[in-house]
């Protein structure tokens, strides 16, 4: 099989997985044909309701269990034949659960780096560096069951941090904290992404989702049902039309004007989706009406996402898929 030159900015290229288990009636196809590409630098949520194929799609790509069919490759390397390619990945699971409670920042931070052949020595620079960057310096001497939720949560990312992976995996990275410590995690997401490590981002909550990815794909029953840039695919779900809202009794020669340029009013409501130059005409149409609102819907994340989620279920393939490879 012939397979692209790798492109070394590409951190993370994952083609045509496919998962099942079980046999004969009990088979269950838990992915199928899901590709994913991350470059240096980009954020990827990577997004579906619970059973979607999330955690099994993550689970081959981190090495954890082998596709039946497709491939994975981390920086052009293939976890599945190559150990040295999960050097290239760090990930943080959601409850902060690689780090040792009982030690402080920077011991987690040296025992982790050597679990990653990360020379002790480089290992406490580096330490001091992402420490100092997450601001907690003062923190050195604290055991991390005694810091608070957000700190946990930095010290879980430099944790995975520390011998430098072009590819993070980020597992709910704000849940449970409040909301300063969460705008605290997000701002380091982006100086992490800006440094140039990718990362795959795995979250239910799709604001978090929102500010912080740069694509999204969306998995429902195994497959991938979209994969765009995040503002291209909230667009796509939003309503170009303008709702105005006003005060007062229209006349019988303002509805008549206002219907000739294709608005429809309801009460004191008029949806108009028309051009936004012809707009001014409208509103011109309306005087001396008080204006109350104006304004263009815009879908969100959640909107989409539901959107997706909750259409008919796909056609079961009318071929069996092909028994895993030796």
């Amino acid at each position: 099989m012939n397979r692209p030159v790798p492109d070394p900015d590409i951190a993370l290229e994952a083609h045509q997985l496919c998962k099942a288990y079980g046999r004969g009636r009990r088979r269950f196809v838990a992915v199928r044909e899901v590709s994913l590409t991350i470059r240096a630098g980009q954020v990827l949520a990577f997004l579906g309701p619970n059973g979607a194929g999330k955690t099994t799609t993550i689970k081959m790509i981190g090495g954890l269990i082998r596709p039946d069919r497709g491939w994975v490759k981390l920086a052009g390397l293939d976890p599945h034949r190559q150990p040295m390619a999960l050097r290239q990945v760090g990930a943080v699971l959601e409850g902060n659960r690689n780090l040792y409670w009982r030690l402080t920042p920077p011991e987690n931070l040296e025992y982790f780096g050597a679990l990653r052949q990360v020379p002790r020595r480089l290992a406490r620079q580096r330490g001091q560096v992402l420490l100092e960057q997450f601001g907690l310096l003062e923190k050195q001497r604290t055991p991390v069951q005694k810091l608070s939720r957000g700190m946990q949560q930095k010290l879980a990312i430099a944790v995975a941090l520390v011998h430098q992976p072009k590819l993070l995996l980020l597992d709910e990275p704000t849940l449970g904290l409040d909301v300063e410590a969460s705008e605290t995690v997000k701002a380091l997401v982006r100086d992490i992404a800006a440094s140039g490590c990718a990362i795959l981002l795995t979250t239910h909550q799709l604001a978090v989702a929102e500010a912080l990815s740069d694509r999204v794909a969306i998995i429902r029953q195994g497959q991938i049902v979209a994969e765009q840039p995040t503002q291209a695919l909230i667009q796509q779900f939003s309503d170009s039309a303008y709702q105005i809202r006003f005060a007062g009794l229209l006349s019988d020669g303002q509805r008549d004007a206002i219907a000739a340029l294709g608005a429809t009013v309801t009460e004191n409501r008029i949806r108009y989706a028309g051009s936004p130059t012809s707009l001014y005409t409208l509103l011109s149409l309306l005087k001396p009406l008080p204006l109350l609102e104006v304004s263009q819907h815009r879908a969100d994340l959640t909107d989409v996402f539901l959107q997706l989620v909750r259409q008919p279920s796909p056609p079961e393939p009318s071929t069996p898929t092909p028994k895993p490879d030796d």
